[in-house]
C-alpha cells in the first residue's frame, strides 16, 4: 500500500521557519518524483516544489529563495525547509508522488497523496 505521511507543520510568526517532512512507503521511492503542494482556504491546490528521481528540482516563483526541497533516499523522505515565511504561505501542505520523469509540481501529474499538514503564519 502506497503511503505518504507529512509532518512538521505548525504555527509560526512571519519571518520564521518550519521544516516539513514527507515519509513514503509502499513503493520504490528512488524511482519517483516527490512534490510539495499547498491549499489555502477557498483556493485551489497549487504546486510549490518538486524533486525528481534524478535530483532535478523545481520551485514556483513565490517560494524561490525561501524554500528548499531535498530528498534522502535512504530514509524514503523528502523535506521542505521553509524560511522567511509569510502570512500568504498559510495553507495545508501536501506531498505527493509521481513518475520519476516528472519535473514540475502540477497537481494532475501526481497520483498518490498524503493527508496534509497545516502551516499557519501569523503577521
Amino acid at each position: 500500500e502506497v503511503q505518504l505521511v507529512e509532518s512538521g507543520g505548525g504555527l509560526v510568526q512571519a519571518g520564521g521557519s518550519l521544516r516539513l517532512s514527507c515519509v513514503a512507503s509502499g513503493f520504490t521511492f528512488d524511482d519517483y518524483t516527490i512534490g510539495w503542494f499547498r491549499q489555502a482556504p477557498g483556493k485551489a491546490r497549487e504546486g510549490v516544489s518538486c524533486v525528481s528521481s534524478d535530483g532535478r528540482i523545481f520551485y514556483v516563483d513565490s517560494v524561490k529563495g525561501r524554500f528548499t526541497i531535498s530528498r534522502d533516499n535512504a530514509k524514503n523522505t523528502v523535506y521542505l525547509q521553509m524560511n522567511s515565511l509569510k502570512p500568504e504561505d498559510t495553507a495545508i501542505y501536501y506531498c505527493a508522488a509521481a513518475d520519476g520523469t516528472t519535473w514540475y509540481p502540477i497537481v494532475e501529474y501526481y497520483d498518490s497523496w498524503g493527508q496534509g499538514t497545516q502551516v499557519t503564519v501569523s503577521s
